[in-house]
């Protein structure tokens, strides 16, 4: 079984999907791996890396198609849609495609793949299980962005973070306010932390208030009635437009009297809620700064633009789009990781030999079912077929 490691084609996107240690592993399971040239330079991994460790080095992304049994990517095509779209002519029926693919918000490409063959595993469907956790990409990114998010908060800032006694006098500590509590927003508290700023931190869940509270931060509590607020999956949940209106007006007080907000809110698939108005943000102090880590879904500030950075009255809020690839060495290991590790999976050990490893597909197996999105020419994956319904189209 040969395994493709191509160059990401996303505009911006700096990260490769396998780094040269993780190849170790694949290769003692009897994959070979072949990359294309240059696939891993933008983020500090040349070609000799790779083949030191045993991988073959392509000429072009046309040889590692045309070869490869599976294809480990970080952005498959419906997260990369106008690049990857020429990846759909390379493709070949049987062949397997493995990365992020934004399915369930954008399912029209799976559909496209499906047509062509293509079985095609999503990272964000990766279900959030302990048997899951090393294959969790989404985890893996966020941490990196909660990280990112706190260091571009305090570039921005007028203030210094830590309270500082000089000569001078002393100097007060910058307050943060984390909206959501989740990888990304622990992250974000941590970092915070770490840089001396007085953290608080809310989240609908209440049962992250201990985790909030041992990282050294403030747990925000409001009256609201949450009920279940996770869903199966470990995510919060997406509530009604009444509930979000009732949590906007407590939060004002909030928000007001912070330096930086940063917030992480987002539903898989769905638009980002939004937490921050604008009515908020005017009532912020000039020199404020906000840091919406929810800009590709849309944004939970209201004012936000994702990819750009804006000021309004004062305040300078900020969208960025893609922080992992910010940080591409790192990023990239974490992602590599990730991915050997669930292919090391679906190739069952007791395959691999004098006949090669194989790629099985059991759809017993729950890492397998909640991860497949196309296969045998469909598409077979529950959410997203749904999702395209809701697109108006007839899934495959």
């Amino acid at each position: 079984m040969i395994v493709g490691v191509v160059k990401e084609t996303c505009p911006g996107e700096n990260r490769v999907a396998l780094v040269p240690a993780a190849l170790a592993p694949l290769l003692k399971a009897s994959l070979t791996c072949l990359v294309q040239s240059n696939a891993g330079v933008a983020a500090g991994y040349p070609d000799a890396a790779y083949e030191q460790k045993g991988a073959r080095i392509a000429a072009s992304r046309e040889e590692v198609f045309a070869t490869a049994d599976c294809i480990v990517q970080v952005r498959s095509l419906g997260a990369n849609l106008e690049a990857g779209i020429t990846d759909l002519g390379l493709v070949r029926q049987g062949q397997t495609l493995i990365g992020f693919c934004d399915p369930l918000a954008q399912p029209e490409p799976a559909q496209q793949l499906a047509a062509r063959g293509v079985t095609l595993f999503s990272m964000e469907l990766i279900p959030r299980i302990t048997k899951a956790q090393s294959m969790d990409a989404l985890s893996s990114m966020a941490t990196i962005a909660g990280y990112k998010a706190v260091l571009l908060a305090a570039g921005a800032l007028p203030k210094m973070f830590p309270m500082l006694m000089t000569a001078a006098g002393t100097i007060p500590p910058a307050k943060v306010l984390v909206l959501g509590a989740g990888v990304a927003g622990l992250q974000a508290i941590a970092t915070a932390r770490r840089l001396g700023a007085m953290v608080e931190a809310y989240d609908v869940r209440s049962d992250v208030k201990e985790q909030v509270m041992s990282l050294g931060a403030k747990f925000l509590d409001l009256p609201l009635e949450t009920g279940a607020a996770q869903d199966a999956g470990g995510y919060a949940k997406a509530f009604d437009e009444a509930f979000y209106r009732r949590q906007r007006e407590l939060m004002l007080k909030a928000v007001a009297v912070n330096d930086v907000v940063i917030t992480t809110a987002a539903v898989p698939g769905r638009k980002a809620p939004i937490l921050v108005t604008t009515e908020m943000v005017d009532a912020m102090q000039p020199g404020s700064v906000i840091v919406d880590l929810a800009a590709e879904r849309g944004g939970n500030c209201e004012l936000t633009k994702p990819g750009h950075t804006i000021a309004h009255k004062g305040v300078t809020i900020l969208g960025p789009d893609n922080l992992p690839s910010t940080v591409p060495h790192d990023a990239s290991q974490m992602y590599a990781r990730n991915i050997s590790t669930l292919l090391l999976y679906l190739v069952k050990a007791s395959v691999a030999g004098a006949k090669g490893a194989k790629l099985t597909i059991d759809m017993d197996d729950e890492i397998t079912r909640e991860t497949l999105v196309t296969h045998d020419g469909k598409v077979v994956h529950p959410k997203v077929r749904g999702a395209l319904e809701t697109h108006g189209e007839r899934p495959a």
